[in-house]
């Protein structure tokens, strides 16, 4: 095996590391856990025949050899980001498509096909693309560059790299199943529910996973998880074999409520927030700004959203718990 052989996410460990000098805290940034960084920065290091990181009590510091390929690392990501976003733009362009991202369908009163009309009656040459993603990618598509916008709860990860606007915003119910001892409750407080096992996200989901698990208000108590979950028909699964509870935005209550399984009213959490988001970068392209202001129309008129300016940028992203 030669250098010849250094994938892009090497690179991206290595420079990230780099600029954390914490493996921890880098690990974190990437969405991944310490020992698998750890390992890949050794393999990349083998690979060299190098050290790139001196490891000892004091911390993580760079090698001479570290700090040479530093600077060479960031120009090849940065030169892959720009050919990758050239050839992005171009296909957008020639194709005129615009690619929505969603881990689940918005619903909420035929939200979509309003969207959709009202968007094409202002851009009837443009084709729309919706693209189904898992829920461990809390972007739908957009981290990745597979969207172009999504439709996303937020916290976001890397909430700085993204803009939006607010669809809905919803009380949080309970969602358990019909056996459950807390079910012949009409509501129920979020400190009864502490010692329950709850069912999480993936940890790839970052700070969205904290979210569902309601971690600001347990008072520090780490929650208890019966099971991870990525989708839907998984979540009602899990919920009807007794594997944990968990929180429902009200708007997705009918996505799981088949039978076997009833929510609750819950008091004790904030509302959740739906959101259209885009990347920063893109906020000039007619498509993106067309369709977001076709959303925000939309539902404004429904009434599940306040008449706010189109192009929201977010609050700084607050820190994460846990």
């Amino acid at each position: 095996m030669t250098s010849t052989d250094v994938h892009l996410r090497d690179l991206r460990y290595f420079t990230t590391v780099a600029e954390e000098l914490h493996f921890t805290r880098a690990a974190e940034r990437l969405y991944v856990s310490q020992p698998a960084l750890s390992k890949q920065i050794r393999a990349l290091e083998r690979q060299l025949g190098v050290e790139l990181f001196r490891r000892d009590r004091q911390g993580v510091t760079l090698t001479a050899a570290g700090t040479a390929l530093l600077p060479h690392a960031r120009r090849v990501l940065a030169g892959w980001a720009e050919g990758a976003a050239a050839v992005a733009e171009a296909r957008a362009a020639e194709r005129s498509t615009l690619v929505v991202g969603m881990s689940t369908s918005p619903g909420r009163g035929g939200l979509l096909p309003a969207i959709r009309s009202r968007f094409t009656a202002a851009h009837p040459d443009a084709v729309l693309r919706l693209r189904q993603v898992p829920w461990e990618d809390p972007t739908a598509g957009l981290a990745d560059g597979e969207a172009d916008v999504a439709f996303v709860w937020l916290p976001l990860p890397d909430a700085d790299r993204y803009a939006w606007t607010v669809i809905a915003e919803e009380p949080v119910d309970i969602a358990l199943p019909e056996s459950h001892p807390l079910a012949d409750r009409p509501e129920i407080d979020f400190r009864d529910l502490l010692d329950e096992p709850f069912l999480a996200l993936p940890e790839s989901s970052g700070p969205l996973r904290d979210h569902w698990l309601a971690l600001d208000a347990r008072g520090g108590r780490p929650p208890v998880i019966g099971a991870e979950i990525a989708g839907t028909e998984e979540t009602y699964e899990a919920l009807v074999a007794g594997l944990g509870i968990c929180l429902v935005a009200r708007g997705n209550v009918p996505l799981l409520t088949l039978g076997g399984v009833t929510t609750r009213p819950l008091h004790g959490v904030p509302p959740s927030r739906y959101v259209l988001a885009w990347r920063t970068e893109d906020t000039g392209r007619p498509l993106v700004r067309g369709y977001a202001e076709a959303c925000r129309r939309v539902a404004g008129r429904a009434g599940g959203a306040p008449e706010v300016p189109a192009w929201v940028r977010p609050e700084p992203r607050s820190v994460r718990s846990g």
